[in-house]
C-alpha cells in the first residue's frame, strides 16, 4: 500500500497539471436529474431565442442579403477554384491511378509516389484546361470579329432592301398598303420620340452600364485565374480536406447521424460528378455535330454558331432551344431560308441528343423525371439564373434522394413496401399496419419475375 501510494505521489509531481492538460473524457457519466431538467430548460431557450433572431432577421432580410452578396463576391476565387477542382479531379484521380504502382516499383517510396504522381497529374489537368480555353477562344474571337464585320457592312443593304420592298407595299392602293403604310409611320413616330426623348437623356447611364460591365467582366476573369491557382491547392490537399470533413462530422453528430451526413455527401459527389462531367461531354458533341451539319448546309457563323449551341447544351432540356435563339437571328440576317433550314436542323439534333446521345452518356445520373428536370431548371433559373439553370438538376435531384431515403426509411420501418409500383389504385394498407398488394400489381410481379427466368434460362436470347 506504501509503494503504491508512493508511485501516485511521484506521478503527480511529474506531472501536476496532467488532469488538465490531458483531454477530458465526456459523455462517461449519465446526467442527474438536475442536469436533465436543465438541459430541457435550456432546449426551449434556444427554441424561443432561435424564434426571436428569425423574427429580426426577417425584418432586416434586405441587409443579411446584402451581407450575403458581399461575402459570395469577396470569396468568388475559392468558388472558381472549388468549381474547377471538382471538375479536373477525375483527371487526377485517374493519373494517380496509373502513375502511383508505377512509381512506386521505381521509387520504393509509397508517399514520393504519391507526391510526384499528383503533380503530374495536376499539372496535366491544368495543361487540359488550358488547351480547352485557349482553344474556345482561338476559334471564337475571330469568328466573332467576322460576324461583327459581316453584320456592319451588310445589316444597312438588307435594311434598305427592306424599306425598299415597304415602299412598293405602301404605293399599292390595298388595305395590306394601307396597313403598312399606317404601321411605318407610327413606328417612325415612335422611334424618333425615343430618340428625343429618352436615347440621348440616357446615354450617360448606357455609357455607365458599359463601363460597369466592362469592370465586371475583367474581375470575373482575375477571380476564374486566382480560382485556378486555388484549384491547384484544393487538388494538393483534397484528402486532407475530406479527413477534416468526416473529423468535423463525427464531432458534431452522434455515429448513425454521421454515418448519414456522409453517405449523403458521397451521394451528391456522384450526382454532381456524373451530371456536370456527362454533359460537359455531351455538349462537346453537340457542338462538334452542329459544326458538321452546318457545314454540309453551307450555313453563315458556322464556327460560332456551333460554340453557342455546344455551350448553351450544358442547360438540360432548354439549353439548344436558348442557343438556337440568337443563331437562328444572325443567320436570318444573312438569309432568311437558311435560317428556316437550320431551325429544323436544331430540332433533329435535339432529338438526337435527348432520345440517343444524352441518355448514353448521361444514364441515370440524377434519378429523375422529365417532370422533375423541367420544374428544376424553371425553380433554379427563376431563382439563380442562368447558374440556377446549370445546376438546379443536380441540386434538386439530391434534395430528392434525400427525401426519397427518408420516405423508403419509414416504409422499411413499418414492413411496408418501398418501391412506388406497389402503391396502385387497388393496393392499400389495413388498418393494422398491413399491405395488401393489389390483383394487378400481383399479377404483373408474376410476369416480371417469369421474364426473368426465362431470361436466365435462354441467356443467348
Amino acid at each position: 500500500m506504501e509503494e503504491e501510494k508512493r508511485k501516485n505521489k511521484d506521478k503527480a509531481e511529474e506531472t501536476p497539471e496532467g488532469y488538465y492538460s490531458n483531454r477530458p473524457t465526456l459523455g462517461n457519466q449519465s446526467p442527474s436529474r438536475f442536469r436533465r431538467e436543465l438541459g430541457k430548460c435550456m432546449t426551449y431557450l434556444v427554441v424561443v431565442a432561435a424564434g426571436i433572431v428569425f423574427y429580426f432577421a426577417l425584418l432586416r432580410l434586405t441587409d443579411i442579403s446584402g451581407i450575403f452578396a458581399k461575402a459570395v463576391d469577396v470569396l468568388k476565387p475559392f468558388l472558381y477554384g472549388s468549381l474547377i477542382a471538382f471538375l479536373l479531379n477525375p483527371i487526377v484521380k485517374q493519373m494517380d491511378a496509373i502513375l502511383i504502382p508505377m512509381l512506386e516499383k521505381q521509387t520504393k517510396n509509397r508517399e514520393k509516389a504519391e507526391k510526384l504522381s499528383r503533380t503530374a497529374g495536376i499539372g496535366l489537368a491544368i495543361v487540359i484546361l488550358g488547351a480547352v480555353i485557349a482553344g474556345l477562344f482561338n476559334m471564337l474571337i475571330p469568328e466573332l470579329y467576322q460576324s461583327i464585320r459581316s453584320l456592319v457592312f451588310t445589316l444597312p443593304r438588307q435594311i434598305n432592301e427592306l424599306m425598299d420592298g415597304l415602299n412598293e407595299i405602301v404605293k399599292t392602293d390595298s388595305n395590306i398598303g394601307v396597313m403598312v403604310r399606317t404601321f411605318v409611320e407610327q413606328a417612325t413616330d415612335t422611334f424618333q420620340n425615343w430618340l428625343r426623348n429618352n436615347f440621348f437623356r440616357q446615354a450617360n447611364d448606357i455609357m455607365t452600364l458599359l463601363t460597369t460591365g466592362v469592370i465586371d467582366f475583367v474581375g470575373e476573369i482575375v477571380n476564374a485565374l486566382i480560382g485556378i491557382i486555388v484549384s491547384i491547392y484544393i487538388l494538393y490537399s483534397k484528402e486532407m480536406f475530406g479527413k477534416q470533413g468526416k473529423k468535423l462530422t463525427y464531432a458534431l453528430f452522434n455515429s448513425r447521424h454521421a454515418n448519414i451526413v456522409l453517405h449523403v455527401t458521397q451521394k451528391a459527389n456522384e450526382i454532381f460528378g456524373g451530371f456536370l462531367v456527362g454533359k460537359i461531354i455531351d455538349s462537346a458533341i453537340i457542338g462538334v455535330l452542329c459544326f458538321l451539319g452546318l457545314t454540309v448546309l453551307n450555313m453563315p457563323y458556322i464556327l460560332l454558331v456551333s460554340v453557342i449551341v455546344g455551350v448553351t447544351n450544358v442547360i438540360p432540356f432548354f439549353g439548344p432551344y436558348i442557343g438556337a435563339i440568337p443563331s437562328a437571328i444572325l443567320i436570318i440576317l444573312d438569309d432568311p431560308m437558311k435560317g428556316l433550314y437550320f431551325l429544323i436542323f436544331i430540332l433533329v439534333l435535339q432529338q438526337l441528343d435527348g432520345n440517343f446521345i444524352g441518355p448514353k452518356i448521361l444514364g441515370s445520373s440524377t434519378g429523375l423525371s422529365s417532370f422533375w428536370v423541367i420544374f428544376a431548371i424553371l425553380l433554379g433559373g427563376g431563382m439563380f439564373g442562368f447558374v440556377g439553370m446549370l445546376l438546379g438538376v443536380p441540386t434538386f435531384a439530391v434534395v430528392y434522394y434525400i427525401i426519397q431515403m427518408l420516405i423508403n426509411g419509414r416504409l422499411h420501418s413499418k414492413n411496408l413496401p418501398e418501391a412506388t409500383e406497389f402503391y396502385d389504385e387497388f393496393s392499400f394498407v389495413d388498418d393494422t399496419g398491413k399491405y395488401v398488394i393489389s390483383k394487378e400489381t400481383l399479377e404483373k410481379k408474376q410476369r416480371q419475375a417469369e421474364e426473368e427466368k426465362d431470361g436466365d434460362e435462354n441467356p443467348e436470347n
